[in-house]
């Protein structure tokens, strides 16, 4: 059997003796608030319910749960009276169908039917024409069921209704089938048993209820031994001692559906009415099948014997037996409720319940008495189990009342909230958080009182709200943990002394700690708030969670989570936190939090702290070494110090910070002056000013940013930055010279921090001034020219000079100083005269200084180049000395070229005049043509007769009269074409089709 449990779901209401002893009760039937009782000496009782009776006290469920007896019969038997008390036979009443609608009720009893009024006013009327019914049932239809409309279906009707009907349709009870066609006011449809026939028949009722009556729907052949048998839809099934079978009222085919086993208890059928099912009882087992006979679900397994008699109430099914009442869930088949309202041994035991599917009323009875029970709400049966700590039954309640749809979302995020606070009370903080976070209802700001003692800033945010009323109020966490501890320790005391107590067991085998208890319960609580946030809450309660997070944050010293906070968007109160954090030495996190308030001067007061107490140990990150610990929390202040300045437009502010963070990272200097996050720029010159000298890379950066990037044209930043520039190319050109010298061994060795530290640009000094100087035209060349006068920066010198238009020189440097023949001609060819390579030549030949002539490079000129010069001044420029076997090829190649291009020009020369001749010889041959015109002759235009009429000629050939030649003018002719446009060519003795 299913494990017991300790729900109420059910309680007793009201109570009934029969008033003679001669009276035993054989069956039940409830209705609504009344109650009828068959007896075996065949009376039928009517007895009266009070729907809303005074709640009465249930006794506490226990393991053996205590009899019905021990509850105030005096004030049960208050809710139940006899109203009227009719004789139907002879014999015990074995069904009871009350038609409730029509206030009619049938009974079955000594194998006919009795028919009388709800109210047992009138007499009681047998229907006649049966005899022998041993079982009855009435057909139900699901409520989407689309089964057939056996009374609509003339084709269902018995064989012998079709033949009477040619006889005028008169029955064996008298009535005639027209009258009973006019005369139907329900459809009451029935399946009734009489030895190994099956009948389905349809009760006629009229206002008189003398004149009830039945049509025979439908015959079939069924089994001996019928003992129960249910209808639904199209489907009757039937219960005998060999199994149960369905019959189908349409067709009338059968089929088995399960076979009971030898010695096995009567089959027993009941209906469910929630999901239109039936139960089908198999020894102690309750098999749940669809219309179709198809097993559905689970099984409900009883206790060993199986039970008397089943009844449906709502989810659950109710079964008794020896005086004992069970109550078991239908999906889950958990017994959730024992009730004893008999000694064992009292007897066939029946219960009856509504025919709805929201039953709220059972009845059960022994031979002697009945017992009316209520279903209690649902609400109090969790209030109950909360009261009592069951909590695992509570929520398994409320689930299954959530997947049945009968909690609303308010009710259920009521719940969460009410098990929440009992379970964190309760010193199980874990899992009241995840209730917290399943309600819907419940703010964040009624945790507040757990973390921060009433009267604070968030006190009139905290909602009243006492839910069910089953928590104590809200006080500080330290305080639960200290409630419970000693809850534990007294439960403990009491367990020594046998007494039972509530407190779990988990606790009195391993009591925590309250160091344990306190870091769970601010974690959970952590938990809660992070998740709070993430909803859409009032500024007032966004400030508490994101306040209160930090303290709880800080208790555990969670400071990466309070870093976290702090410098993302946040509603912390910085009032509340500062003191705080600056006496625990949470600087990092306070400082993020200025940051992130905008107090950017605080923030970086404490970076600037931070960088300089970095080597005293007190800032030293677990994984690193020494070393690394500290150069890491230097650049992590410096860079979340620039992280606040470059969206900071207070000149003064950078301007005060920059020092310090550049010593420690330039690159992060050039960042901060830079950006172009802030609003407003800084000033140029100031910030030049605050430069330190010595950074002449975080100088030269900025004032590249400023040319390039801000496209400043100022003369004096241009110059600046070419100075700067040429500066330290002469240093790096001197460095780069003295490194090559016998004692660089040492100087190495005697290198500072600071010239060790990597460059924060990478291209070479010299590159970047070269680039520049031919780039910009706005410096002064002859300042920089000054200063780099006296230095080997050779190709620096021919791009000023140049700048300043003095070609000899550049080309002086370029062809003698640096050797480099190919600038030198490009050079000359930007130049683009003659002369120019002319002047190369004669510096090659004649380089001066005691230099050696540059035969090679003159020649090389002289190959790339010779054709453009003049050969004369060449072989006037060449010295006596150049080996005649270098120059002769080249000066043989310069002849044979110019003596080319005078051949060339004389071959150009002679075609075009031939050209012209031809062009002009093509014209007189065009005006000289002649055209005949006669007397037939059509001007192409008009078409008129052209006579002895002026007329001209295109040369297309078509010929027009002079008006139309006026009107078309003379480039466009007939045709359209426009000879200016689209030229027209003739053959000729140059020019070809």
């Amino acid at each position: 059997m299913a494990k017991l449990k300790s729900r109420i779901a059910l309680e007793p209401f009201a109570h009934f003796d029969l008033p003679t002893h001669h009276l035993s009760v054989s069956s039940l039937s409830l209705s609504q608030s009344t109650l009828y009782v068959g007896t075996r000496n065949g009376s039928l009782l009517l007895l009266s319910l009070n729907p809303t009776p005074t709640p009465t006290p249930t006794p506490t469920p226990t393991p053996n749960p205590p009899p019905i007896e021990s509850v105030s019969f005096a004030s049960l038997s208050r809710n139940v009276s006899l109203l009227r008390t009719v004789s139907v036979s002879g014999s015990p009443v074995e069904s009871i169908f009350v038609l409730s609608e029509i206030g009619v009720v049938l009974v079955l009893s000594d194998g006919f039917l009795f028919i009388t009024d709800s109210l047992l006013i009138h007499p009681v009327k047998k229907l006649g024409g049966l005899k022998g019914v041993s079982v009855i049932a009435r057909r139900f239809r699901g409520t989407h069921s689309q089964s057939a409309d056996l009374t609509d279906n003339a084709s269902n009707s018995s064989k012998g209704q079709r033949i009477l009907d040619k006889f005028g349709g008169v029955r064996t009870n008298g009535v005639k089938s027209k009258d009973l066609e006019q005369n139907r006011e329900g459809n009451y449809v029935f399946a009734l048993v009489i030895g190994k026939k099956l009948m389905l028949i349809e009760l006629v009722l009229s206002s008189d209820l003398a004149n009830a009556s039945f049509v025979i729907l439908r015959e079939m052949q069924c089994f001996d031994g019928v003992k129960s048998m249910v209808w639904l839809d199209d489907s009757i099934i039937v219960g005998t001692i060999n199994g149960y079978s369905l019959f189908s009222c349409v067709t009338g085919q059968s089929g088995v559906i399960f076979s009971l086993p030898d010695l096995s208890r009567p089959p027993l059928l009941k209906l469910l009415w929630r999901n239109w099912e039936v139960l089908l009882l198999v020894d102690n087992v309750g098999v749940i099948v669809d219309a179709l006979g198809q097993p559905v679900g689970g099984s409900l397994v009883f206790r060993k014997g199986g039970p008397d008699s089943i009844g449906d109430l709502s989810s659950y099914v109710v079964v008794v037996r020896d005086g004992k009442m069970d109550l078991y869930h239908k999906k889950s088949g958990n017994c959730i409720q024992t009730l004893t309202f008999g000694v064992e041994g009292v007897g066939q035991c029946i219960v009856a319940n509504e025919e709805n599917r929201s039953g709220e009323f059972a009845a059960v009875a022994t031979p002697t008495k009945l017992i009316c029970f209520r279903k209690v709400p649902s609400e109090e049966q969790i209030k109950d189990l909360l009261r009592k700590k069951n909590f695992n039954e509570a929520i398994s309640l409320v689930e299954e009342l959530e997947c049945e749809g009968e909690l609303s979302k308010e009710v259920l995020s009521l719940f969460h909230a009410q098990v929440g606070f009992l379970l964190l009370f309760d010193l199980h903080f874990k899992e009241a958080v995840d209730h917290f976070l399943q309600s819907e209802t419940m703010q964040p700001s009624e945790v507040f009182p757990f973390i921060m003692r009433d009267p604070n800033r968030w006190s009139l945010l905290v909602p009243r709200n006492r839910y069910w009323g089953l928590h104590p109020p809200p006080v500080p966490l330290e305080d639960v943990v200290d409630d419970g501890l000693l809850a534990i320790q007294r439960a403990i005391f009491l367990r020594k002394a046998g007494v039972e107590t509530v407190v779990d067991e988990r606790f009195l085998s391993n009591p925590p700690t309250r160091a344990e208890l306190l870091e769970s319960a601010i974690k959970n609580i952590i938990r809660y708030l992070e998740v709070s946030r993430q909803k859409d809450l009032t500024l007032a309660v966004k400030e508490g969670v994101d306040t209160l997070l930090m303290y709880l944050y800080r208790a555990l010293n969670y400071v990466d989570d309070m870093e976290k906070l702090a410098s993302s968007e946040n509603y912390c109160i910085v009032e509340e936190l500062e003191t705080l954090l600056d006496g625990s030495g949470h600087l990092r996190a306070l400082a993020f939090l200025y940051a992130s308030k905008g107090m950017s001067s605080k923030a970086l007061a404490i970076w600037r702290i931070l960088a300089r107490n970095y080597s005293s140990g007190l800032w030293k990150d677990p994984g690193m070494h020494d070393g690394a610990c500290v150069t890491s929390g230097r650049e992590t202040a410096a860079t979340e110090a620039s992280n606040i300045l470059e969206d900071s437009s207070d000149q003064d502010l950078v301007l005060q910070h920059l020092a310090w963070i550049a010593d420690l990272n330039p690159a992060l200097a050039v960042r901060i002056l830079t950006s172009e996050k802030r609003t407003n720029q800084l000033s140029p010159d100031e910030v030049i000013a605050a430069i330190d000298p010595k950074k002449v890379e975080i100088l030269q950066c900025y004032l590249q940013w400023l040319i390039e990037e801000q496209d400043s044209d100022d003369t004096r930043l241009h110059t600046l930055y070419a100075l700067s520039l040429a500066k330290s190319a002469i240093e790096s050109f001197n460095s780069e010279s003295s490194s090559q010298s016998p004692d660089t061994g040492r100087q190495e060795h005697l290198k500072t921090p600071d010239n060790q530290r990597e460059s924060i640009i990478q291209s070479p000094v010299r590159n970047r001034l070269q680039i520049f100087l031919q780039s910009s035209d706005l410096y002064d060349p002859e300042e920089v020219l000054d200063l780099i006068q006296d230095s080997e920066l050779w190709l620096e010198k021919a791009i000023l000079y140049r700048k300043l238009g003095q070609e000899s020189l550049v080309l002086q440097i370029l062809a003698l100083k640096l050797e480099d023949s190919e600038a030198a001609e490009q050079y000359c060819a930007e130049i683009g005269r003659p002369d120019a390579y002319m002047q190369l030549l004669d510096m090659y030949l004649d380089p001066q200084d005691g230099k050696e002539p540059m035969f090679k490079a003159a020649v090389r000129l002289l190959h790339n180049r010779g054709e453009s010069l003049d050969p004369l001044q060449v072989l006037e420029t060449l010295s006596p000395d150049m080996p005649l076997q270098l120059a002769s090829e080249t000066i043989l190649r310069m002849l044979r070229a110019r003596l080319h291009h005078h051949r060339q020009g004389q071959i150009v020369h002679y075609l075009s005049r031939a050209v012209h001749i031809d062009a002009r010889l093509a014209r007189l041959e065009e005006r000289s043509r002649l055209v005949q015109i006669n007397d037939e002759s059509l001007c192409d235009s008009c078409h008129a007769r052209l006579g002895t009429k002026l007329f001209a000629m295109y040369p297309d050939d078509t010929v027009v009269c002079y008006k139309c030649f006026r009107r078309q003018g003379e480039s466009t002719s007939v045709t359209g074409r426009d000879f200016k446009q689209d030229v027209l060519f003739k053959p000729g003795w140059l020019v070809t089709r």
